[in-house]
C-alpha cells in the first residue's frame, strides 16, 4: 500500500519498474527503475511524489549513490534547491566523514563532503528501501556533518525486510 493514493500517472510509473530475480546475488530481487527513468512523464510524476510531503521544508537534497543520485537530482531541480551526493567509499577526493553499514547481502561504506552550511535542512532520497542500512547510514552521515535530516523519501519500499523499522518515519511512493 502506498503512503498516498496513486494518481493514474503514478500507477503507470509503477508499472515500469521491473523485478529482476537473483540479482546481484541469489535470493535478492533487484528493482530495475531504468524504464521509469527513461520515461519523462513517469520520471516527472515520481519526482513530484517524492518531494510533495516535504515542500518548502528543505534547503538541499542529499542523494545516495547511485540511483538515489538521479532521483535526488530531479528532486533538487523541481524544488529549486541544491544537491549533495552521498558516495560509496573511495569516490570522493576529500571526504569529510564516512559511515559503515550492513546491506542485505554484505557491508559497505558511504562518504560525504562537508559543503553544507551548519544547520542545513536536508531531504534524504534513495531509490529503494530494503533493510534500511543505507538510509540509516546516510542520515547519520548528514547529521554528523552538522545538518538536519527533515525527512527521508524513497521511490520504492520492499515491505517485510525491516527497513521501516530501522528508519522510522519516511515517505514512500511505491511498495512491494
Amino acid at each position: 500500500m502506498p503512503d498516498t493514493e496513486l494518481s493514474p500517472a503514478l500507477v503507470r510509473a509503477a508499472s515500469l519498474i521491473r523485478s529482476i530475480p537473483d540479482y546481484p546475488e541469489p535470493g535478492i530481487v533487484f528493482r530495475d527503475i531504468t524504464p521509469l527513468l527513461a520515461d519523462a512523464e513517469a520520471l516527472q510524476a515520481t519526482t513530484e511524489a517524492i518531494i510533495a510531503p516535504f515542500a518548502g521544508q528543505f534547503d538541499v537534497v542529499a542523494g545516495i549513490e547511485a540511483r538515489g543520485f538521479i532521483l535526488a537530482g530531479t528532486a533538487a531541480i523541481a524544488a529549486g534547491v541544491g544537491l549533495i551526493p552521498i558516495r560509496k567509499a573511495g569516490k570522493l577526493p576529500r571526504p569529510a566523514a564516512s559511515v559503515d553499514y550492513a546491506l542485505e547481502y554484505g557491508t559497505a561504506t558511504i562518504e560525504m563532503h562537508d559543503d553544507l552550511p551548519a544547520g542545513s535542512r536536508v531531504l534524504l532520497i534513495d531509490d529503494v528501501l530494503a533493510t534500511g542500512g543505507t538510509l540509516a547510514a546516510g542520515r547519520e552521515l548528514v547529521e554528523r556533518l552538522g545538518s538536519h535530516v527533515i525527512g527521508i523519501s524513497v521511490l520504492f519500499e520492499i515491505d517485510g525486510l525491516g527497513g521501516r523499522d530501522a528508519i522510522g518515519d519516511l515517505h514512500t511512493v511505491f511498495h512491494a
